[in-house]
């Protein structure tokens, strides 16, 4: 019996080629990085270890004499971010910002470290994938020169380590975590190992120095940040930064939050000098006419828990093939689609189905949610008709197949947003509970009522009005 009995030794062990995460027995898809067919043997099992008790670093306390003011933010100096933080950076929180190439990051992180760099806080930036002379060139350009900021060209992880024993930084900025590698760890820079190495040593040195960390990631071509999962578990922040190339607004976004909420959006403008927040970027989706023009509608949409105005544009046009064309930008096509089948079904509108249909947003806004559908409808209505819609008009609200137009989230901050910005009607769902004061809102409860705005449209029964309640 015992001569049929191996060893734990004698016994294979399995590893995954990706990440390096190993295991006694063979799985098809590695569950640290979700990667198929990467586990192969490699040797002998891992031996089972124990850990003793050992010496604590620091004795409990009761929670509610814990000092909190050690995790007091610190403004950055670039108000949107902070918006995003909940405040400012936390002294020993990691911040990760992921994005895709050329959408801004660098240039938003050098503009954050010559803002946040002062005589008590220095800040270190880091550059692995340029020299240093080449962002010596871009802080020229976008003016964020400071005596107290420091800049190092390294991909060395050990290098790293040792220009935060030099420099004593409050705030180190890595670009990118992806590109430094450390030499005590097999595979090339922005593998899973190296990754999860370089995260693992930059965040411990935070927590020990309190210092706050800004790392720059990769994202691959789905818009997943790149690397081990792990990595996003590990650091205390994970922002996306989103923004169309050919378009001037960028968003940042908080994805996890554990010092602050996760449904804050920062605008940034990005320009020739920079890059720059923008407190109201309404402006940027709008096209101010003197006179309405058919196929444009209003509608405002939440970002997080910010209203922002935005323009919804639809063509019309004869179609020259026998399958029309369906061309959106800016907007869900599968939404677009919906609202297409209830006006011709719901709203009578045979006139759409024979034509090239084109629908799209101002300004490179994305409208995703269900709240931009009434506009959406509006605005194919108009374009189909050649009919425009009455002046400053904004329209709220979700359309279902069956043509009925249903509530929303945050009605009441959406009016105030358009009253804010000077539109004095809107189409809502009913019951919108409070509206601004001199501001004609009129409830819709289907397409039908909706479709009466339109002037060439009979108006058998009245659309039903709130009355503004303050």
């Amino acid at each position: 019996m015992a001569a049929r009995t191996k060893s734990a030794k004698d016994r294979p062990s399995y590893r995954c080629t990706e990440c390096g995460w190993t295991t006694a027995k063979w799985l098809g898809r590695c569950p640290e990085c979700q990667a198929w067919g990467t586990v192969e043997e490699f040797g002998g099992a891992p031996a089972v270890r124990t850990t003793a008790a050992g010496r604590v670093s620091s004795a409990a306390l009761p929670i509610g004499q814990v000092d909190s003011r050690q995790a007091t933010a610190r403004p950055t100096g670039v108000d949107e971010l902070d918006r995003v933080l909940g405040g400012g950076l936390v002294p020993g929180a990691v911040v990760l910002l992921a994005g895709e190439p050329g959408v801004g990051k660098s240039t938003l992180l050098l503009d954050v470290a010559a803002k946040a760099a002062s005589d008590e806080h220095r800040t270190l930036y880091v550059t692995a994938e340029e020299s240093a002379s080449q962002v010596r060139l871009r802080a020229d350009r976008i003016r964020a020169i400071n005596d107290h900021l420091f800049l190092a060209a390294e991909t060395d992880l050990s290098a790293v380590l040792g220009h935060l024993d030099a420099v004593k930084p409050s705030l180190l900025i890595l670009d990118s975590v992806q590109t430094v590698a450390s030499p005590e760890i097999e595979g090339a820079p922005g593998g899973m190992a190296q990754v999860r190495e370089v995260a693992g040593a930059l965040i411990r040195a935070s927590k020990e120095r309190g210092m706050s960390t800004l790392l720059v990631g990769h994202v691959t071509k789905d818009g997943a940040i790149a690397g081990p999962r792990l990595l996003e578990h590990l650091v205390d922040v994970v922002l996306s930064f989103e923004g169309d190339r050919h378009a001037r607004l960028r968003l940042v976004r908080g994805v996890k939050n554990r010092y602050g909420a996760t449904d804050e959006v920062g605008c940034f403008e990005l320009h020739d000098e920079g890059i720059t927040g923008l407190a109201d970027p309404s402006g940027l989706f709008l096209t101010r006419r003197d006179e309405p023009v058919p196929g444009t509608c209003l509608t405002v949409t939440l970002e997080g828990r910010r209203p922002l105005v935005a323009e919804v544009q639809a063509l019309t046009v004869d179609s020259q093939i026998p399958s029309p064309r369906r061309t959106t930008s800016g907007l869900e096509t599968s939404r677009v689609s919906m609202m297409l089948a209830v006006l011709e079904q719901r709203g009578r509108i045979s006139a759409l189905g024979k034509r090239d249909i084109y629908s799209a947003t101002v300004g490179g806004v994305k409208l995703s949610e269900p709240a931009a559908d009434l506009a959406i409808a509006l605005a194919l209505a108009s374009a189909a008709s050649d009919t425009p819609l009455p002046k400053n008009l904004v329209a709220i609200g979700e359309v279902g197949l069956a043509g009925e137009v249903r509530r929303v989230t945050g009605v009441q901050r959406r009016l105030a947003e358009a009253h804010r910005l000077g539109f004095t009607h809107a189409l809502v769902p009913t019951d919108p509970g409070r509206v601004p004061p001199g501001m004609k809102v009129t409830e819709v409860a289907n397409m039908g009522d909706a479709l009466r705005v339109l002037p060439r449209r009979s108006r058998t029964e009245p659309p039903r009005e709130a009355d503004a309640r303050r």
